[in-house]
């Protein structure tokens, strides 16, 4: 399991070794660094762990100005101007598009540092190219429509007998339900759609799962559903439904299966980029990045609760596999 420090923890300065404490010191600058969240501020705790890794040290050379949406997306606008009022040297803007959205609209001039989990940033505009983004956002991202496909097929891999999957998402994430549909029709999956518009949605459209007799459920995913994965995976095993999910962190919850990117590297590489800026780089001028390594990860102990078995094959190619 990852552990992860309270929010804003306390100073780090404590565990940094000497060199950096007297290079952060010696520093007159004080940096102000803003944090933009949708939902759950304690994902960034990675980023501020890094932060103190590569020198920069509460109290002393960094100031972090945090401001999380709880889950409401309509705050976000109101979020991000604070954070330009504050005169931030940098925000880092991480989870659904409307975060860096909000902050884009506030500001033109700040450098804005993303990370990216159910978007394509140039796609949606943000930036010119990957290679060459210009303007004010950069960052890393995990286009999450070009694992719909491989997710679906080991899904369908673990159990072979699936013949129809119900997905389960909200409207932030429409084209991962398009994609999700698209690839589990091309196996041969009749689709069920749970469309939910808010948490409150989530029980009884696991219940309309098992009433359909979908064989397993798959979950999109959204700054709502992270938040929740503790939730989503109570009401999967209740239903007795199998689930696959994107992040390590659903099948750490008690999700049964999850395929994707290690969301810890994105947010401590978010905190590189940070570093780059605040050393003279232009936003525009650092390359977006996409994860290049993905993990598998199995929690055998839900697939027992749930009277599962997975197939061998998917087994051995797990890269973690909770028991």
């Amino acid at each position: 399991m990852i552990s992860r420090r309270r929010f804003l923890a306390t100073s780090g300065a404590a565990v940094l070794p000497p060199p950096l404490v007297a290079r952060a010191q010696s520093q007159g600058k004080v940096w102000r660094v803003g944090i933009l969240a949708t939902a759950n501020p304690r994902v960034y705790d990675d980023s501020i762990d890094e932060l103190h890794k590569l020198g920069y040290v509460r109290d002393q050379n960094l100031t972090l100005d945090d401001r999380t949406a709880e889950g409401n997306a309509d705050r976000l606008p109101t979020l991000a101007a604070e954070l330009v009022r504050a005169s931030v040297d940098v925000i880092i803007a991480g989870g659904t598009e409307a975060s860096v959205r909000a902050a884009r609209q506030a500001t033109a001039s700040i450098p804005i540092v993303i990370v990216a989990i159910d978007y394509d940033p140039v796609a949606q505009g943000y930036g010119a190219s990957l290679a060459r983004p210009g303007g004010n956002v950069t960052g890393v991202f995990l286009q999450q429509i070009e694992l719909t496909a491989k997710r679906m097929e080991l899904l369908r891999e673990a159990f072979p007998k699936l013949t129809r999957v119900a997905i389960l998402w909200d409207p932030s994430a429409t084209d991962q339900f398009r994609a999700a549909d698209a690839a589990a029709r091309s196996l041969g999956i009749r689709v069920q759609s749970l469309e939910v518009r808010n948490p409150d949605g989530l029980r009884g459209a696991f219940a309309t799962a098992a009433k359909e007799r979908a064989d397993a459920v798959f979950v999109v995913t959204t700054a709502v559903f992270f938040r929740e994965r503790a939730h989503l995976s109570k009401l999967a095993i209740a239903s007795r439904r199998p689930a696959v999910y994107a992040l390590r962190e659903f099948a750490e919850a008690g999700g049964l299966m999850s395929y994707g990117t290690n969301l810890p590297a994105m947010f401590r590489r978010a905190a590189v980029y940070v570093d780059k800026i605040l050393k003279g780089a232009r936003a525009g001028d650092l390359p977006m990045e996409q994860p290049t390594k993905f993990e598998l990860v199995i929690n055998l102990k839900t697939a027992k609760a749930l009277g599962l078995t997975i197939s061998q094959s998917v087994l051995l190619r797990a890269d973690q596999v909770i028991e």
